[in-house]
């Protein structure tokens, strides 16, 4: 995801690319290792580069035990975070309230902007449906089950619920649920499905987070908080 990442921001021309960390290629040309195309650059091996190189924004693909630390780093040093990497619970998300004072940070769990809708339309039609389901596929190098979309998905759905001041016999936060989404009512069922066949699906969800950030002050989770959905 990484080299996706910087192609895409390589090929924006309202981006600038100035600096790439990943501590298993430091030293070695981002075109080399990562194949991206129309950069000059050496990989570092930590995020003190981002000093001298004046980053603005981070963006951060990386798992849970070490994002952490990441976002701490860059809240430490005022410097906006894009996030995609999932796992967080309430205490890191907390933590990272806390600590973002000088810069701001995104978390968003899928930064495809089909995902954000499939959760968008879950969301709307919960209050009308008596039983709901996510059911997910991923590779097998998925790290965190249910996944961060999976996850807030049935956040955002039992949101509108309690708007709708309705339950439903199980709490779907709570459910092992997998990023089709199927309601159920009284003869009649509403399925909402998302389909990600290539990581640059992605990137138009980063680069929308990378140039908006600046905007969102404190941490904001989720994409359709920018998108306004």
């Amino acid at each position: 995801m990484g080299s996706t990442v910087c192609q895409a921001v390589a090929d924006d021309p309202a981006l600038e690319l100035v600096a790439a960390v990943d501590p298993f290629h430091a030293g070695l040309e981002l075109s080399r290792v990562a194949g991206v195309a129309g950069v000059d650059l050496a990989v570092s091996s930590d995020a003190d580069s981002f000093i001298g190189a004046e980053v603005q924004v981070a963006v951060d693909f990386t798992e849970a035990s070490a994002a952490r630390g990441n976002l701490m780093w860059l809240a430490d040093h005022g410097i906006h975070a894009v996030v995609g990497t999932t796992g967080f619970d309430d205490a890191d998300v907390a933590r990272f309230e806390s600590a973002f004072e000088k810069s701001n940070c995104v978390i968003a769990p899928n930064f495809a902007i089909g995902a954000v809708l499939m959760m968008r339309l879950a969301a709307l039609a919960a209050p009308y449906f008596e039983t709901a389901e996510i059911i997910e596929l991923h590779h097998d190098g998925k790290v965190d089950a249910p996944s961060g979309t999976a996850t807030l998905t049935a956040e955002r759905m039992a949101e509108r619920m309690a708007e709708a001041k309705r339950t439903w016999g199980a709490d779907p936060t709570k459910t092992v649920v997998y990023e089709e989404v199927i309601l159920g009512t009284t003869g009649q069922t509403l399925t909402i499905r998302h389909d990600t066949i290539d990581r640059t699906s992605f990137m138009p969800g980063v680069l929308l987070a990378v140039k908006s950030i600046a905007d969102h002050p404190g941490v904001t989770v989720g994409l359709d908080q920018l998108l306004g959905l």
